[in-house]
């Protein structure tokens, strides 16, 4: 006569990631367009500066390329809880790379301005906007949930690998054959990645109402979430201060302490290994309370940011953004995945629109409040003060229950 427990059903194991074929085609689509988007910010500086901009006019094309992002995002929230992400993903690669193949034909032609190529950014930004949200509840339909961390960590970890080498080719390339070629290649894996996208085939979520009312209910259940709308409110205070202390100040000051550009270089380098190697931590550790995770890890960006305000040894400074990058990899896997776990299937674009919104608000804000900080401090003090600002702000997000009830446990 056969036990209790032999008569009960074994668990069955959830197959990895990377068995699945639309997984692999999904993790395939996005490391393609990542290679041509790590050499994209390179082309695109020297582009602007090839036709006689300076840096107005290079600020300008960022700007108009960050704004149609920002407006859209709500949008794009709304049709990813309506339409097939895949779908959506598909549509949103074929207008970057038309946006870029357009950008790359008016560089390639001598025919570019500061015009031509703030437009050709501002449908590149249009193109993100519907891509983020999209993007944001794909992996869910693809793996089990207890494979999830698994399968967010193994899309991250190959476009690490690419933004730390990226750079280095899309340099070469730009200075061997011009900045047109390395758009046009950016154009050229957008395209690629669109063609795998469609054949993802998603089914779209199942979301009643009209547009408005859907962006209604979308936000009551964002605000009925404090631990979603606390996480985002903390990552803009977070985003904020890191690009004001590390992308505007950082190489202000690397180029004061240091040897300017090169030393500047190495720091990037260091935070991108540091990503890198977050990414190969999360394929170990599987931490229960994932939000806490997050936000505790996030705050490891305080680090180069003191190093660099105290001016302290070069050495030093790499070591503090190789540990600022695990941490980042490591709080962007873990929120991910808690995001994923947490937030119903219906409601994942409209949640990740808010987040995104919160998250891109930062950037001006962040640069004009440090433009503003540094006409009555130093730079280095104002570095001082982001640091203190990203600790604080994530200090207090941890002190917020919610925070610490977002674990490993799918929602019921």
């Amino acid at each position: 006569m056969r036990t209790a427990e032999q008569a009960a059903p074994v668990p069955k194991t959830p197959a990895p990631p990377w068995r699945s074929a639309r997984f692999r085609r999904f993790a395939l689509a996005g490391l393609i367009s990542a290679t041509g988007s790590a050499m994209a910010p390179l082309a695109l500086a020297y582009a602007v500066i090839g036709e006689g901009g300076g840096a107005g006019s290079l600020g300008l094309v960022l700007a108009v390329n960050t704004v149609p992002t920002i407006a859209f995002l709500l949008v794009g929230g709304v049709l990813a809880d309506r339409m097939s992400r895949s779908r959506i993903l598909l549509l949103g690669n074929l207008g970057a790379a038309a946006a870029q193949g357009a950008l790359a034909v008016v560089v390639l032609t001598g025919t570019a301005s500061t015009g031509s190529i703030a437009a050709c950014g501002f449908l590149s930004g249009v193109a993100v906007a519907f891509t983020v949200p999209a993007g944001q509840g794909v992996v869910n339909q693809l793996v089990e949930p207890g494979q999830l961390q698994l399968a967010n960590t193994l899309v991250r970890l190959p476009t690490n690998a690419v933004r730390v080498l990226g750079p280095v080719v899309g340099g070469l390339v730009v200075a061997l054959c011009g900045p047109a070629w390395a758009l046009a290649f950016d154009a050229l894996t957008f395209l690629a990645a669109a063609l795998l996208l469609h054949g993802l085939r998603l089914d779209a979520p199942v979301v009643a109402g009209g547009v408005l009312g859907d962006l209604r209910s979308g936000w009551s259940a964002f605000r009925s979430r404090t631990w979603l709308w606390t996480y985002t409110l903390t990552g803009t205070v977070v985003v904020a201060a890191w690009l004001a202390g590390y992308q505007m100040l950082g190489p202000v000051l690397a180029a004061r302490q240091y040897s300017g550009a090169s030393s500047w270089g190495l720091v990037q380098g260091a935070f991108a290994l540091g990503l890198l190697a977050g990414g190969l931590v999360c394929l170990r550790w599987k931490p229960y309370r994932l939000l806490a995770v997050a936000v505790a890890t996030s705050s490891l960006l305080f680090l180069p940011l003191t190093a660099l305000g105290l001016a302290l040894p070069l050495p030093v400074v790499l070591t503090a953004s190789l540990i600022a990058g695990v941490g980042l990899d490591i709080a962007i896997v873990t929120w991910t995945t808690a995001f994923q776990l947490h937030v119903p299937e219906g409601e994942l674009g409209r949640a990740a629109a808010f987040n995104s919104v919160g998250e891109r608000c930062a950037i001006p804000l962040g640069y004009l409040l440090a433009a503003l900080a540094a006409g009555i401090w130093s730079e280095r003090q104002v570095l001082l003060v982001c640091a203190v600002v990203i600790v604080a702000a994530s200090a207090l997000n941890l002190c917020v229950r919610d925070v610490h009830r977002v674990n490993r446990a799918p929602r019921q």
